[in-house]
């Protein structure tokens, strides 16, 4: 019987209708999408997108790293994800002498792309329903040691859907020689830096180039200069036509995390408490690096993406609590639930079920904004977590393994490589300050002692760093016993700060704990019944997805209406030597002026220019960035990368009027390669069309 129903409740959850351009899809269910992709300009097939038994469109798609997408645009490998997902790989290895941040990058040959430690993509090979068998008693780990069983560098997971309504199994394939082949300078990549992020109009070459290697057999292997360029089973061929209001779109990638259908408690919870904590205490960070970035060019290097990282969030969360207020989102979310308890007061399965969820809520919103406090304060200290980790500590462990000491030993290079002491001792200063500024109990007793020992907080924090020793020089490091490690002021000032942890409250998001998590299983069920005609899709997990929608311009403001194309006349008009986010390359001002655009050149409005950016309608999330922007022909015609700011909502919220996700144009990425990297030979091996 209980098998039964929840095969009723699958076909349900997959077949809803959408309406707008609202959803993310689940590739194997796409067929029940496909008359209405075609309605709006696909011209392909469902199993063109997703299939186990032929290439398919999936097989060009990878999870790249642990949070970004990519895309493959060759049979040789060749990986084009965002800039900013490339930023860390770019950032280490760049040096004074070899700014590749600023001066960009393009290796000249197979020979000079450089490897990655630790940067892994993923290809998925397949994804299967497996709700009725776990309902029948499959043991979920069995099923993922199977699965990672059926190949070479196979790995698995079992992820839910509609909060374990749904179950499915995702098996990939993982490559962990990923080298670097070009990123142009960061003035490209990251034109307009904090300031026009998640703002449009937008004018960033937000693209780096990376290239698969396997071994000779074509299955994943580790970094050997004997590996070869993967062959995949599918690549995007590249279409130069242009993009105009109104084509399609679909973008298939890798989205992170939304929340459709929480509670207003969870609204407001976001809206009023939590974002507006994030956003002071990191804005107290943002202004503490950036004021020592300027000081030192070194700063500045070691410190790009760390700044980078923390802005992002900290600006799209300020978005967030804008777009929410001015959609009333939590008044529409109470109305919504007052309807919902009025139909389901005589419905005794139902009847409490908002009560309960309310009251679980009430229970763990406190513990749960403890934790959150303590991540954008006490653990952003930069030392956390290798001494929480014990990358910085267990090298001393009497008869650990010498395979494993060295790892932890290049591990802490590694760290100190893009360190400041001076910039970390500040941040604790500051994250001190934060956190008892939004905690009404204050510190434990023990921890307020030992401030009140050393004369306040600043005071403390300069006793930590004066008397550390985890910041000396590795052999020095080594010679120290365990009892000097764990009586060490950082060691100590970690443990006394956050020394009680509660792994439950590590979720996701507050929804996510599992005393309030598992009300929303039901809650869908009911929903469904309440709500027949609303579009039910899965919330985001970092499983791949389909969304698709239009090129689309949005009103702004009153008579103020976004046009949804932009050129490199913009880019022009913001060019400022003065401000380092805005200082172009002279090679782009040079190209500007002779025009010599080559192929990738066009007539706009009666000039010849080269096309940027553009806006569609899909719904997209953080995981979606590098995500392919393919057309009706399922060619790639951008990069996605950003959302606009009045669009960041959308993971609690989508608002199909104004919605829009942010994509660099493919033109000006091959423009870039080719003319400001010189690196035309790339292209030679991508299928232009």
């Amino acid at each position: 019987m209980k098998k039964g129903i929840l095969t009723v409740l699958t076909a349900v959850f997959a077949s809803l209708a959408a309406v707008a351009d609202e959803g993310m899809w689940l590739p194997s269910l796409i067929g029940e999408r496909i008359k209405d992709m075609r309605s709006k300009g696909f011209r392909l097939t469902a199993e063109d997108i997703y299939s186990v038994n032929k290439a398919s469109m999936k097989d060009a798609v990878v999870l790249f790293g642990r949070g970004c997408t990519g895309e493959i645009v060759s049979a040789e490998g060749l990986l084009l994800t965002n800039h900013h997902c490339g930023y860390g790989a770019i950032q280490s290895h760049s040096t004074l002498d070899h700014d590749y941040l600023t001066y960009g990058f393009w290796a000249r040959s197979r020979d000079e792309e450089l490897p990655n430690e630790r940067l892994t993509v993923r290809i998925l090979v397949r994804m299967e329903d497996v709700t009725d068998r776990i309902a029948a008693g499959a043991d979920k780990l069995k099923l993922i040691q199977a699965a990672r069983a059926e190949g070479p560098g196979y790995d698995a997971s079992v992820e839910e859907m509609y909060y374990g309504n749904q179950s499915f199994l995702f098996v990939y394939q993982e490559f962990s020689d990923v080298r670097l082949v070009g990123a142009p300078p960061s003035s490209i990549g990251k034109f307009g830096g904090d300031t026009d992020n998640w703002i449009w109009p937008r004018h960033t070459g937000d693209f780096s180039v990376f290239r698969i290697y396997a071994g000779r057999d074509n299955n994943p292997a580790a970094y050997s200069p004997d590996n070869v360029p993967y062959r995949p089973r599918r690549h995007f061929a590249i279409s130069t036509r242009g993009v105009k209001e109104g084509d399609f779109t679909m973008i298939y990638g890798f989205p992170g995390s939304t929340q459709q259908y929480i509670l207003s408690d969870a609204v407001d919870y976001v809206q009023n408490l939590s974002d507006p904590m994030k956003i002071d205490l990191r804005t107290r960070r943002l202004d503490i690096i950036s004021a020592a970035q300027e000081a030192d060019p070194k700063v500045r290097i070691q410190y790009a993406a760390k700044h980078a990282g923390i802005a992002n969030a900290w600006k799209k969360w300020q978005g967030e609590v804008a777009g929410l207020k001015r959609m009333n989102t939590l008044a529409a979310k109470r109305d919504y639930e007052r309807r919902f308890a009025e139909w389901a007061a005589d419905k005794p399965e139902y009847a409490g079920l908002l009560d309960s969820m309310r009251a679980a809520y009430a229970r763990g919103r406190e513990p749960y904004f403890h934790q959150e406090l303590l991540s954008e304060s006490i653990r952003s200290l930069e030392l956390y977590p290798l001494v929480r980790h014990g990358v910085l500590s267990s090298s001393w462990r009497r008869g650990e393994d010498d395979a494993i000491a060295e790892q932890r030993r290049i591990k802490r290079a590694a760290f100190l490589k893009d360190y400041d002491p001076a910039v970390d001792r500040a941040l604790v200063k500051s994250a001190l300050r934060g956190f008892a500024d939004y905690c009404p109990e204050g510190f434990s007793a023990e921890a307020q002692a030992e401030i009140d020992r050393h004369g306040g907080m600043d005071a403390y924090a300069d006793y930590v760093f004066d008397h550390t020793r985890m910041l000396l020089p590795q052999e020095e490091i080594e010679r120290l016993d365990s009892a000097a490690v764990v009586s060490d002021p950082i060691y100590r000032f970690v443990v006394l700060f956050d020394g009680k942890r509660a792994p439950e409250y590590y979720r996701r998001n507050l929804s996510n704990i599992s005393d309030i998590e598992r009300w929303y299983r039901p809650y869908l069920r009911a929903l469904r019944a309440f709500d027949p005609d609303r579009a039910f899709f899965p919330d985001a997990n970092l499983t791949l997805r389909v969304a698709y929608g239009t090129v689309a311009g949005y009103e702004y403001a009153d008579g103020e209406y976004h046009t949804p194309q932009t050129t490199l006349d913009g880019i022009i008009a913001k060019d400022n030597p003065e401000i380092y986010d805005y200082d172009i390359p002279q090679r782009l001002r040079d190209l500007y002026a002779s025009k010599e655009y080559g192929r990738w050149g066009v007539e706009i409005d009666g000039r010849r220019t080269v096309p940027v950016c553009f806006l569609a309608s899909n719904q997209t999330t953080g995981g979606n960035s590098g995500s392919p922007v393919l057309n009706g022909r399922g060619e790639l015609i951008g990069i996605n990368f950003d959302r606009t700011w009045r669009s960041t909502m959308s993971d609690i919220a989508f608002d199909p009027t104004i919605c829009r996700n942010i994509a660099v144009d493919i033109r000006y990425v091959l423009f870039v390669i080719d003319k400001v990297g010189g690196a035309g030979y790339l292209i030679d091996e991508m299928e232009v069309r």
